[in-house]
């Protein structure tokens, strides 16, 4: 099965559009007097395994952001594992890991993220160069999501700056990718922020057909009704995420998975106008 058509498949089996950011932070974990160990990545795994039993019934993807994991130390790498293992087999995985570097260096990469761990997609960062792509895109089953137009403000600081021709970088990566997926096996999709629903346009047109990871919509303030004006016309499949907004919903609360469950169904109700256009 290629990725698209796994992807395809996680959208319209779970009838959702939702992505759970999965982003550990030590600092937000529950209070529960039911944690199984004082160790930091035991309590990650079971609070991760218990937000993936709240949420899997409301959506079609699991991030998890490498950053958390690695912050662990080595326990980390473990518990990332034992985290892929427990993820559904018909949910697309994506690593957010931000990799970019040229050489063997992004071969090694490749060989970790699509052999070793073997995930369903990965974010890369386009920013050293196109070539630093290449060793991850000869996977037919796989996908990666370039950085292309992020949510966060610094986005305007190298991603929005014009070209001599007028068009920002951001639109010159989107064209740059287009013509890199006519000789690629590996799905190439794009990262592209909901908190920049009114730039998308020149981002996204020029590359109608790539699958989007879509960040910025919760705590970063994205409206999902302009992001799904933005949309109207693109072809490829959107996987619009929340990370933060589901997963600490229900901090402070006795019945925090609860609360979880309820922020992932809400989000998954409010994606809706977006899923009907793909499913």
């Amino acid at each position: 099965m290629t990725f698209r058509e796994k992807l395809k498949t996680a959208i319209q089996t779970s009838n959702s559009t939702l992505c759970v950011g999965l982003d550990p932070n030590l600092d937000r974990l529950p209070a529960d007097p039911k944690w199984i160990s004082d160790s930091p990545a035991q309590k990650v795994e079971q609070f991760l395994k218990t937000v993936i039993d709240a949420t899997s019934d409301f959506c079609a993807a699991y991030k998890p952001n490498l950053g958390f994991f690695e912050a662990l130390g080595p326990d980390g790498w473990d518990t990332f594992e034992e985290i892929l293992d427990y993820i559904p087999s018909n949910k697309i995985i994506i690593a957010d890991a931000k990799r970019g570097d040229i050489s063997s260096t992004a071969e090694h990469y490749a060989k970790a993220f699509f052999e070793q761990f073997d995930i369903d997609a990965i974010t890369l960062n386009p920013l050293m160069g196109f070539e630093t792509l290449d060793p991850f895109l000869s996977h037919s089953s796989k996908g990666v999501y370039v950085l292309t137009l992020t949510s966060n403000p610094g986005a305007k600081d190298i991603l929005l700056q014009e070209l001599s021709d007028g068009q920002t970088v951001s639109s010159y990566i989107s064209k740059q990718l287009s013509k890199k997926q006519a000789s690629s096996d590996t799905s190439i999709g794009m990262v592209v922020g909901a908190t920049k629903a009114q730039d998308l346009g020149p981002v996204i047109t020029p590359f109608r057909k790539a699958p989007l990871l879509i960040p910025g919509i919760g705590k970063q303030g994205g409206s999902i009704t302009e992001l799904k004006n933005a949309l109207h016309q693109h072809q490829g499949l959107p996987l619009v995420n929340s990370s933060r907004s589901i997963i600490y919903a229900g901090e402070g609360s006795a019945n925090w998975e609860k609360s979880v469950a309820r922020a992932a169904e809400n989000y998954k109700k409010r994606l809706g106008p977006i899923t009907e256009q793909y499913v």
